[in-house]
C-alpha cells in the first residue's frame, strides 16, 4: 500500500498558520504543511484534560475522550451568554439565593468556579440573551455537585432534570426559542441546593460546539479551515484512497475531505450530514458516482472511498457500503479538511486521522483499514 499522506493518528505537529502532515512513502518522512486559517482565538481540551485558550490562527488539537488526539474544525459560532464565568452578573429570583465567585477549580485548571446555594424548590438564577421568538438555540453549562442530585437547566423555555456528579460535567439543552432566558433551578423536583457552575454558553444552533469565554458582551469565534496543494504523487491522478476517521457528533451537513483542481468541474469528496452520507465524483460532463448511505450514528466512525477507472467503492466501519462500475476519474491536486475551494464546511466532526493513498487499495484491504 502506497501511503502517501498520513495526517493525525496521534502524530500532530501544528503552529502559527500550518499542521504538518508526513509522506512516508518508501519510509521517508517529509512535512506536508497544510494551510490553516482561523481569525480569532478559540478553546479546546488539552492532553491534562483541561480547556485551555489557543491564539488566532493555530490549530487545535482536542483530546476531550480522545487520547490520540483529533483535529478540531468547527464553523464560527457566537456565545450570546454575555458572562459566561462570572455568575454575580446573573438574576437571581430570591435574595435567599447565595452565589460564590472563585470557589474552587473549573475545567480549566483555574479557581474561578462559582458556588451556588439554593435554599428550597422553585428557585433560579438566569441571565437573558438576545435570541428572538422562535430560534433553535443550544445552551450549554460545566456543573457538579453531589452524587445523584438533580437540577433543572432550562432556555428557551424548554427544561430537564439533569443527574449530578462529585465530578465536572457540561449539560446542554437545545429548544426552539420561547424565551431568552438561561435558567439554572431548582424546579420540576430538582433535589440539588449546593452546586458548582461555569462556563455558560447559549449559541444559535442545534448543537453545541467548543467554550467561547465571554466577560460583558457577547463574543464569536471564527470560523477554521484547513487545505493543501501537495505536490505531485501525493493525490493519484488515475486511481487513489482516502481514507478519514473521525467522531460523529450532533453536527449539521459538512464535507469533510474534498479533492479537486481548484474547481467546481472536478472533484471527489465525502458529505457527512443528518440525513444521509455520500461518497461522489464529479468530472466537467456530470457527476460520475454518488453512492449514499443512511446518516452515521454518534460515535467514531471510519470510512474510505477509493476509485480507479470503473472501479468505485465506499467502505464504512469495515463493511462495503456501496459501489460504481462505470465512471470517469476527476483529476485532483488540492485537499481540503472541512474545505471546498475557498468554502468552508465544518460540522464539529473532530478528525482523529486522514490517510491519502496514490492506489486504489484492494477490498480487503479497505475492509481492514476501516475496521473500528
Amino acid at each position: 500500500m502506497a501511503n502517501t499522506l498520513k495526517f493525525g493518528n496521534g502524530q500532530w505537529a501544528t503552529g502559527n498558520g500550518t499542521a504538518l502532515a508526513y509522506n512516508d512513502e518508501n519510509s521517508n518522512f517529509k512535512p506536508l504543511p497544510f494551510d490553516f486559517t482561523r481569525a480569532s482565538s478559540g478553546t479546546v481540551v488539552n492532553q491534562s484534560g483541561l480547556i485551555e485558550t489557543v491564539g488566532s490562527g493555530i490549530p487545535r488539537i482536542d483530546f476531550e475522550g480522545n487520547t490520540k488526539g483529533a483535529l478540531l474544525l468547527e464553523p464560527s459560532r457566537t456565545n450570546l451568554v454575555i458572562y459566561s464565568e462570572d455568575f454575580s452578573q446573573w438574576n437571581k429570583s430570591s435574595a435567599a439565593i447565595t452565589i460564590t465567585p472563585n470557589y474552587s477549580v473549573s475545567p480549566n485548571g483555574l479557581q474561578n468556579s462559582s458556588r451556588v446555594q439554593f435554599t428550597s424548590s422553585n428557585q433560579h438564577i438566569n441571565i437573558s440573551t438576545s435570541l428572538g421568538t422562535g430560534v433553535t438555540s443550544t445552551g450549554s453549562v460545566y456543573i457538579k455537585g453531589t452524587a445523584g442530585e438533580t437540577i433543572e437547566f432550562d432556555t428557551g423555555g424548554v427544561g430537564a432534570l439533569r443527574t449530578l456528579t462529585a465530578d465536572w460535567q457540561r449539560i446542554e439543552v437545545t429548544s426552539t426559542s420561547l424565551s431568552s432566558l438561561l435558567l439554572i433551578n431548582t424546579f420540576g423536583g430538582a433535589t440539588a441546593r449546593d452546586i458548582q457552575i461555569w462556563g455558560a454558553q447559549v449559541e444559535q444552533a442545534s448543537y453545541p460546539t467548543s467554550y467561547i469565554p465571554t466577560s460583558g458582551s457577547a463574543v464569536t469565534r471564527v470560523v477554521d479551515s484547513c487545505y493543501q496543494t501537495p505536490p505531485s504523487g501525493v493525490i493519484g491522478q488515475t486511481e487513489g484512497t482516502f481514507l478519514l476517521e473521525f467522531e460523529r457528533k450532533d453536527g449539521d451537513y459538512g464535507q469533510p475531505i474534498w479533492l479537486s483542481d481548484g474547481s467546481y468541474q472536478n472533484y471527489t469528496y465525502f458529505v457527512v450530514g443528518n440525513t444521509d452520507t455520500r461518497f461522489v465524483g464529479k468530472v466537467p460532463s456530470g457527476v460520475e458516482w454518488n453512492i449514499i448511505i443512511p446518516a452515521l450514528s454518534k460515535g467514531v466512525h471510519k470510512i474510505a472511498g477509493a476509485y480507479k477507472q470503473n472501479d468505485i467503492v465506499f467502505y464504512v466501519d469495515g463493511v462495503k457500503k456501496g459501489e460504481d462500475t462505470s465512471a470517469n476519474i476527476p483529476p485532483c491536486n488540492l485537499l481540503g479538511l472541512g474545505y471546498e475551494n475557498g468554502t468552508i464546511y465544518n460540522n464539529s466532526d473532530p478528525y482523529n486521522q486522514v490517510k491519502i493513498y496514490n492506489t486504489r487499495l484492494s477490498n480487503s484491504e479497505l475492509a481492514a483499514l476501516t475496521q473500528v
